[in-house]
């Protein structure tokens, strides 16, 4: 348990720090979305500024796709508001200062600036305040830590500004401190120096990350995946993933074998394709068998359908080949159902990734690649039904029976039709019969 102090000045000061600056309107301040929200927010004289990731990515160029505004009225003086002016408002953390307000399309989260009084882990005990420093202060860094007013005024207690523009990322205030009250900034940190830092990194963050790598354990399952699957989405993941290795962070997060240089290049096979996939990047990262891979999606609590998609890739890899010929491919999609054309999809990635395939070398798999991901499987037309209607009594020849047709279809790429089937059917059931 700690206390949060502003660092080095008293909260209403440190606003006097850094000057503001002025941000031309951004599209998405503009939209008839945002102005009504803001028009019924401060409908009562309050002010609003927005914070947090719409004003560090609008700062420097980047698509905004989450709105957070902050506001010193109350919650439930915010779910008036809204109200009042015919906008849905859900109180999604109404315990924490949060309220969703939902009008069109377009979501925002309206939290009441806090301070907090006493911190333990991810939570912490709060009061609301007017005082916007205060609340800058209880943030976890410097470009996260950014208010923005309505008519583009840039707020920076804590020198944000700079920071963004030399790609540097820091704590606020004390970073062993920030780090004791949520352990999870700790791979924040790591994943934020993903998207916007530049090495070196900060040797105090880096020194507060090495010390209290320990705690990582403590955090639960759900939030440390959420956080690597966001890092894995990275432009460059690998690099970062070798800094917290050198550091002895990642052995903490994954304790699997680990395989920086396959990740390098399938991340960079992804970026040509245009398909970042998390879960994909996490299958290069981790060189395991099945078991192992089955450990670690148990260990991460990954969804049933994410946990299957890793096992079978680990399972099928190693005696994966890329097959040639259209025919050939859709035996194996069929064969491996469900989803085995983007099982198919995942390990002719994965193999080229091994081979350390550079995207100039996917000239002749884009085909394939396409036809994977439109690919859809063919009904068998005959049941046990058909098998039955033929004097065959239920039991085990039943599956038999089907099962040898089957392998014939498929055998024939999916072409013949039911009535050639019902046809194979009886000359192989009438065959059994003879034997």
């Amino acid at each position: 348990m700690s206390r949060v102090n502003s660092p080095g000045l008293e909260p209403r000061a440190i606003e006097q720090v850094h000057p503001a600056k002025k941000l031309p309107i951004q599209p998405w301040m503009a939209a008839a979305e945002t102005r009504a929200v803001v028009a019924a927010l401060t409908a009562r004289g309050a002010e609003v500024r927005f914070v947090g990731g719409c004003v560090r990515d609008s700062i420097i160029g980047r698509r905004v796709t989450d709105i957070d505004i902050a506001t010193h009225d109350p919650p439930e003086t915010v779910l008036a508001l809204l109200r009042a002016s015919d906008i849905r408002a859900i109180p999604t953390g109404i315990d924490h200062g949060t309220i969703t307000a939902v009008t069109g399309k377009a979501h925002f989260e309206v939290t009441t600036l806090r301070r907090d009084v006493e911190t333990y882990g991810r939570h912490a005990k709060v009061e609301y305040t007017d005082d916007w420093a205060a609340d800058a202060a209880r943030r976890d860094l410097t470009i996260n830590a950014l208010f923005l007013s309505p008519d583009g005024i840039v707020y920076d207690p804590f020198g944000g500004l700079d920071d963004l523009e030399a790609r540097r990322v820091r704590f606020v205030g004390v970073a062993e401190d920030r780090i004791r009250e949520d352990v999870l900034r700790l791979l924040r940190f790591f994943r934020f120096f993903a998207y916007y830092g530049a090495p070196p990194p900060d040797a105090e963050a880096m020194a507060a990350c090495r010390k209290l790598k320990h705690l990582l354990p403590t955090l639960s399952a759900e939030r440390v995946w959420s956080e690597l699957r966001k890092l894995l989405l990275a432009p460059e993941p690998a690099a970062v993933l070798d800094m917290m290795e050198e550091e002895g962070i990642l052995e903490h997060v994954l304790a699997e074998p680990r395989d920086t240089g396959r990740l390098a290049a399938m991340t960079a096979l992804e970026t040509d394709l245009s398909e970042p996939d998390p879960l994909r990047r996490l299958i290069a990262l981790v060189p395991a068998g099945p078991h192992e891979m089955t450990g670690l999606a148990e260990r991460l609590k990954l969804s049933n359908k994410d946990k299957t998609r890793l096992v079978r890739a680990a399972a099928e890899r190693a005696g994966f080949k890329p097959l040639n010929q259209v025919a050939a491919r859709a035996r194996w999609y069929y064969r491996h159902a469900p989803a085995g054309n983007l099982l198919y999809r995942d390990l002719l990635l994965l193999h080229r990734a091994e081979e350390g395939a550079r995207p100039a070398d996917l000239a002749g798999d884009r085909k394939a690649l396409a036809e994977a991901t439109s690919w859809t499987s063919p009904k068998f037309p005959l049941g046990g039904q058909d098998v039955k209607a033929l004097g065959v009594p239920a039991g085990p020849r039943v599956g038999d029976l089907l099962a040898a047709v089957e392998r014939w279809w498929i055998d024939g790429d999916f072409k013949a039709t039911r009535r050639q089937c019902l046809t194979k059917l009886k000359v192989v059931a009438e065959e059994g019969e003879r034997s």
